[in-house]
């Protein structure tokens, strides 16, 4: 069972502290040889990012709501939100729903699909994640519907298509700890992308990646993020990062859009639901680890920002190929 850990190692850069933290659970791949016509409807999964990197040939991406975008050799498509979307040789093509095309399960982590009307070959490598640590999703919230990345340096893109290479021969020759070597790969690979769009988009420059990126609203939310248990105060937080009390907590309250000591309890509250969910530890131990002197302030504080007890969040997610293509099919 994995362990949420409220620790943060130490960064110069808040920025960074928070990219270093974007681990990934229950990654899934599959690799797909589609050829033309074909067409493939992915469904919603919940709490999950899905990405698309086309390694030959080329497809139509359609994410409702946005207008259909042309993936080529070597884009890469994030849907960080998990939004069902579809993916097709061309815009005129039919589609089937993913879990209703045959598939070759490698293991529970892997799958190779091969479909289509036996034209044209594009070849894409997918992937299903989920994030791990409260930060991430912090993250992963603020990021667009779709991030397409089509122009990489050579550099880059040589390291790219290398890395492709390696991840498809570990997922064939499944050697022991080659799903841990995938889904670092996915971690950097998915990295790369969010950093590019950091460097490039003009929201990036507004709301809580600002607010890390400014000297000192950046250390104190640094602080927040590596000591949540401490018994902070706005005066103490000021005092921390070299500001006055009251223009402390305007400029905090201005660029993150909520009040300091708001933004406290709600990182500690999504730890709390974190830890509620991947521990088994109790009430009493979370609301210690988390800085509260009681476990009934800590259970208000919980229902206040949720709207639920913490007992009714209790459980422990696990994310398998097996596990969705069941869920999907006892929905339907």
């Amino acid at each position: 069972m994995q362990r949420t850990n409220t620790t943060i190692p130490s960064f110069t850069d808040p920025l960074g502290e928070i990219l270093h933290l974007l681990r990934l659970t229950g990654t899934l791949y599959c690799r797909s040889e589609l050829t033309a016509p074909w067409g493939v409807d992915m469904p919603s999964f919940g709490g999950c990012m899905m990405f698309h990197i086309v390694t030959a040939g080329r497809c139509w991406l359609e994410v409702e709501g946005d207008e259909p975008r042309l993936l080529q050799q070597g884009s890469l498509a994030l849907i960080p939100h998990g939004t069902g979307h579809c993916v097709r040789s061309s815009p005129e093509a039919e589609s089937k729903p993913l879990f209703d095309i045959p598939v070759e399960q490698v293991s529970d982590r892997y799958e190779i699909m091969r479909y289509g009307g036996a034209g044209e070959l594009t070849q894409l490598t997918c992937c299903v994640v989920r994030f791990d640590h409260v930060a991430s999703q912090q993250l992963v919230a603020l990021l667009p519907r779709v991030l397409q990345i089509d122009t990489w340096a050579d550099d880059e893109s040589s390291w790219l298509q290398s890395t492709l290479r390696f991840i498809a021969r570990e997922a064939k020759e499944l050697k022991p700890g080659g799903e841990t070597v995938i889904t670092h790969l996915a971690d950097i690979l998915i990295i790369q992308a969010i950093r590019s769009w950091i460097d490039s988009a003009s929201e990036a420059d507004r709301g809580w990646l600002a607010a890390l990126r400014d000297d000192h609203i950046g250390r104190a939310l640094a602080v927040i993020h590596r000591e949540p248990e401490k018994d902070w105060t706005v005066a103490l937080l000021a005092k921390e990062v070299g500001m006055s009390r009251s223009d402390f907590s305007a400029r905090f309250t201005g660029l993150v859009g909520e009040s300091a000591m708001r933004y406290l309890t709600q990182w500690r509250m999504q730890l709390a639901r974190a830890q509620l969910q991947e521990t088994p530890d109790s009430l009493a131990v979370i609301a210690d680890r988390l800085g509260y002197q009681s476990e009934a302030a800590f259970c208000r504080a919980f229902k206040r920002i949720f709207g639920v007890s913490p007992g009714s969040v209790r459980h422990t997610a696990t994310v398998s190929l097996q596990s969705l293509r069941t869920t999907e099919t006892t929905e339907t």
